[in-house]
């Protein structure tokens, strides 16, 4: 569906890690990090086969120490996704995860992350710089609100957007010189409007890709929320590269959440979008029931079209309109609409079963969607025949 409303991406240039390539035109990625000890291969190895299963594109784990380094040399071959090692404070296991091998021969680590405000000094910062240029592996300048520099703190007095806007381009600059500029940026901060404007005003005087989040945001309930107005606010600006969602506790739902900020910015609509009115008392239909089994079937179809399910009348047939597909609804029977015309009546009872119809007619998805159909007639038999027996 297209709409009046085009948000233009901000142009960064682009940076490889590992197969996947950020920056340009490229999708922006979801990613996420594991919470296990990564030198607990096997545990690290299970949290990330699961974050892969749950679609996530890029993982990070931490690496605090000697037998963490080790680790991720068993790691890396083991696992379809890019592997970006985590250092803080010891620079020390930045340059030897620079220099790790995989048993097959390849880099054990296909990105590095650093905080040069923690790491160590100008110095230190340099020498991992130098050391990632001869190897050719990219850096993720990490810029935190609890970690910017003494000297930009007496400056600005508090962590300020100005301040780690300047923190992270001081360190770029540095890097520049020393003829490195493999580099993706992040600005983090848990309070959303300092992370809406350091976001803003660095996209305003660089060109370097943004990896996008909202640290420390929380639980998993509140966390989503504080993500989606901090990441979305940034989003609908055209900012951002990578994106991860920091929840407390199992980081699989991070992927999902993510995805879902993504979809609902129109920055990346990987499948389908299930619109819906809110329930009032003016419904004439079970509207709640027919859109639970219009989201649970059409989950994992490929096509990223809209569809919207309106209850009734008052709205449903300019709303319906704007959808790829839309029924609205009135009374028992409802209209469904493709591309704002009206193609087909149909019955409440029939209302889940003609719209998928339509979903598969809908593009140029036709096959995988027809397939998709006939699977889940064939499911529908099966538990049909279950019941009967």
């Amino acid at each position: 569906m297209a709409y009046a409303t085009v948000i233009e991406r901000h142009k960064t240039r682009e940076v490889g890690v590992g197969e996947k390539v950020v920056g340009g035109s490229n999708p922006i990625w979801v990613q996420s990090m594991t919470t296990t000890d990564t030198f607990n291969v096997p545990a690290t190895l299970e949290q990330i086969h699961k974050l892969e299963e749950a679609g996530c594109e890029v993982i990070r784990v931490t690496v605090p120490k000697k037998e963490d380094v080790e680790a991720v040399c068993q790691i890396r071959d083991q696992i379809k996704i890019p592997l970006i090692a985590d250092i803080h404070y010891d620079y020390r296991m930045a340059l030897a995860c620079l220099d790790a091998r995989t048993p097959s021969g390849k880099r054990a680590v296909d990105k590095i992350r650093i905080n040069p405000g923690n790491i160590g000094g100008e110095e230190r910062f340099k020498e991992i710089v130098r050391k990632a240029r001869d190897q050719g592996v990219p850096m993720r300048i990490g810029v935190n609100s609890g970690s910017l520099e003494k000297d930009l703190i007496e400056k600005y007095g508090y962590p300020c957007p100005e301040a780690m806007v300047e923190s992270s381009l001081r360190y770029i600059e540095m890097a520049e010189k020393l003829g490195y500029d493999q580099i993706i940026v992040s600005l983090k901060a848990s309070h959303v409007p300092t992370a809406v404007a350091c976001y803003t005003q660095f996209a305003q005087v660089s060109d370097y890709p943004t990896h996008v989040g909202i640290t420390e945001a929380g639980s998993r309930e509140y966390g989503t929320l504080k993500s989606a107005a901090g990441i979305g606010a940034i989003l609908l600006r055209g900012i951002g590269d990578t994106i991860r969602v920091s929840l407390l506790g199992d980081p699989v739902p991070e992927i999902a959440a993510g995805f879902d900020i993504l979809r609902a910015c129109d920055r990346r609509v990987t499948r389908p979008e299930v619109v819906a009115c809110p329930t009032c008392g003016r419904l004439d239909i079970d509207l709640e029931r027919i859109v639970a089994e219009v989201e649970e079937r059409m989950k994992t179809l490929p096509n990223p079209i809209r569809v919207s399910i309106l209850g009734c009348l008052v709205n449903g047939f300019g709303e319906a309109k704007e959808a790829d597909l839309g029924i609205a609804a009135g009374a028992g029977k409802g209209i469904i609409f493709k591309k704002g015309v009206p193609i087909r009546h149909v019955k409440e009872a029939e209302m889940v079963e003609a719209l998928l119809e339509e979903v598969a007619r809908f593009g140029d998805e036709v096959k995988p969607l027809d397939s998709y159909l006939e699977k889940e007639k064939q499911r529908r038999q099966k538990q049909a025949l279950t019941v009967l027996g």
